[in-house]
């Protein structure tokens, strides 16, 4: 599956799918000196070239978060949002981060959260300044939407490792893909069915670092959408209800219940909180179908 996505990826994107960097390899790219990485982002990115790019995007698997985080995820979005990248390099790493969220080899658990949240910059920058083809971006929202539902990896926080993250940072991709005024209705629906999928995940997960909250705002963003009439939400919200399924049976018997309980109130709390106080109307529909949520949980 994974060699015929990439094939798929780079035959519909006209460039050969570029090389994975190992697992664990260090972070080739110079960091500045005064630490600014806005400055240090007006002066690499105009001249990068597709081996620097390549070498940046690996850095966002380091197991520094100093690294990873605090610095290459950092100066990614520095870049991307001053517009220093020419669209034929996004291409490239829309590719290539593409690639590593579809990979198998993350031991460490760092590399596809970070891809995931680098893609959300890409984007957010086809959004403002669209160089995606239809093709390309209904490829991009395959892909986190694969991702986001396949996250079973659900360390938030952890002292000395720093994020990972996985579900809130496949939540902002989610994100930037609903506010994008080109996202079919087909691409918004597997955007849903993700969302839906880690509201409340099995095996007695706990959502304690602000998950409900993101998993949230790509569905405040899509019930701004016309073509997804009240029908359709209502039918939604009934897929995060319980059902028959043996946590929900005994819910307050153990933690797959009880987790379930406590992601699913907290996801519902935060689509209420927002939606009940916007002036959008079409957002305030939400409100009274995640009221409903709540009152159908044990």
């Amino acid at each position: 599956m994974k060699a015929i996505w990439g094939a798929y990826a780079a035959a519909a994107m006209g460039m050969a799918a570029p090389a994975i960097a190992a697992e664990g390899a260090p972070c080739q790219v110079e960091r500045p000196a005064e630490g600014d990485l806005k400055a240090h982002a007006a002066r690499l990115f105009p001249a990068a070239d597709t081996a620097r790019i390549d070498a940046l995007l690996a850095c966002l698997g380091d197991s520094d978060p100093a690294v990873r985080d605090r610095f290459a995820f950092t100066l990614w979005s520095e870049g991307l949002r001053g517009g220093y990248l020419t669209p034929a390099l996004l291409r490239r790493a829309n590719v290539r981060l593409q690639a590593t969220l579809a990979d198998t080899d993350d031991a460490s658990g760092f590399r596809k959260p970070f891809a995931a949240l680098a893609l959300s910059e890409v984007a957010r920058a086809d959004r403002i300044a669209p160089f995606l083809t239809e093709a390309e971006l209904q490829l991009l929202a395959a892909a986190g939407a694969a991702y986001l539902r396949g996250v079973g990896d659900y360390r938030g926080f952890v002292a000395g490792e720093g994020w990972r993250h996985g579900v809130a940072h496949g939540a902002d991709l989610m994100l930037q893909l609903a506010l994008n005024p080109r996202l079919s209705r087909a691409d918004a629906d597997l955007l849903l069915g993700a969302v839906a999928a880690q509201v409340a995940p099995a095996g007695g997960v706990y959502y304690v670092h602000g998950e409900p909250g993101r998993l949230a705002r790509p569905i405040l963003y899509l019930a701004k959408r016309p073509d997804i009439d009240d029908t359709a939400w209502s039918a939604w919200f009934k897929t995060l209800h319980p059902d028959t399924s043996e946590r929900w049976k005994d819910a307050y018997a153990g933690d797959a219940g009880l987790a379930a309980v406590h992601n699913s109130s907290a996801f519902a709390q935060a689509l209420y909180l927002s939606a009940s106080e916007t002036a959008d109307p079409q957002i305030r529909r939400l409100a009274p179908l995640a009221v409903e949520l709540i009152k159908a949980l044990p």
